[in-house]
C-alpha cells in the first residue's frame, strides 16, 4: 500500500486537479499519467442534477460506444428453440431456459449481460433477487427483453454500456482502455454523454449536467469543463 501512496503522490504532484480541462485534453492528461502495469480501464464520471428516488427522475438507458469498451462481455440468454439457436449462432456464451434457471440459483452466474425472449420472463422473473442485484435482470426499456436476439448479443459483445443514476445522481460508465487512441476516448465519452443528454428525465429541475471527471482504473480524476461537453455533445 505504501508503494501504491508513493506512485499516487508522483502522479498527482505533476497535475492540476481542480482546474477545469476540456475533454480531449483531460482524456490525454489521464492516457500520460496511467503507469499501472496493466490496460487500465478510462472512466467517466458524470454528477446530474436528479434525484433518482423519484421515477420521474431516474436516468437509466443503453448506449451503443462506437469503438467498444475493450472488455470482453459474456452474454446469458434465456430462449427456447430457434431463438435459442439464434443466440448461440449470434456469439452468446451461455443460452438456455429451465436449464439455465437450475444454474443461476445454484449460484453459477457465467455471464455479464442477461437477454431473455418475452416468454421467458416467466422463468427469469422468478430470478429476481439474484439478477437484480447484480444489475443482470433483463429489461424491456433497455432491449434485453427482445425477439431480437441476435442484434441483442450483437451489441452487447460489441461494447454496449447499460448507465443508471445513483442515489446521488452519479452516472459513471468505462469508455475504453488506455490504450485506446485518444481520438476513439473522445468520441466514446461524446457518445456517452449524448446519451446522457438524451436520457434526462421529465422531473430533472434547474442544471442536469452539474460536474464531469474523467480517470483510469488506479489514477487520479480530472475535472472536465462542462460548458465544453455541452458544445461538443
Amino acid at each position: 500500500m505504501a508503494k501504491q501512496g508513493k506512485r499516487l503522490k508522483a502522479i498527482y504532484a505533476g497535475l492540476e486537479r481542480d482546474k477545469l480541462l476540456p475533454l480531449a485534453d483531460a482524456i490525454a492528461t489521464v492516457k500520460s499519467a496511467s503507469k499501472a502495469k496493466f490496460d487500465e480501464t478510462v472512466e467517466i464520471s458524470m454528477n446530474l442534477g436528479i434525484d433518482p428516488r423519484h421515477a420521474d427522475q431516474m436516468v437509466r438507458s443503453m448506449v451503443s460506444l462506437p469503438h467498444g469498451t475493450g472488455k470482453t462481455v459474456r452474454v446469458g440468454v434465456f430462449a427456447r428453440g430457434p431463438k435459442a439457436e439464434e443466440a448461440k449462432a449470434a456469439g452468446a456464451d451461455v443460452v438456455g431456459a429451465e436449464d439455465l434457471l437450475e444454474l443461476v440459483q445454484g449460484g453459477t452466474i457465467e455471464f455479464d449481460r442477461c437477454i431473455a425472449t418475452p416468454d421467458m420472463m416467466g422463468i427469469v422473473g422468478r430470478l429476481g433477487k439474484i439478477l437484480g442485484p447484480r444489475g443482470l435482470m433483463p429489461n424491456p426499456r433497455l432491449g434485453t427483453v427482445t425477439m431480437d436476439v441476435k442484434g441483442a448479443v450483437a451489441a452487447a459483445k460489441a461494447g454496449q454500456v447499460e448507465f443508471r443514476a445513483e442515489k446521488a445522481g452519479i452516472v459513471h460508465a468505462g469508455i475504453g482502455k488506455v490504450s485506446f487512441s485518444q481520438e476513439q476516448l473522445v468520441e466514446n465519452a461524446r457518445a456517452f454523454v449524448e446519451a446522457i443528454q438524451r436520457a434526462k428525465p421529465t422531473g430533472a429541475k434547474g442544471t442536469y449536467v452539474k460536474k464531469v471527471a474523467v480517470s483510469s482504473s488506479m489514477g487520479p480524476g480530472l475535472k472536465v469543463d462542462v460548458s465544453s461537453l455541452a458544445a461538443q455533445a
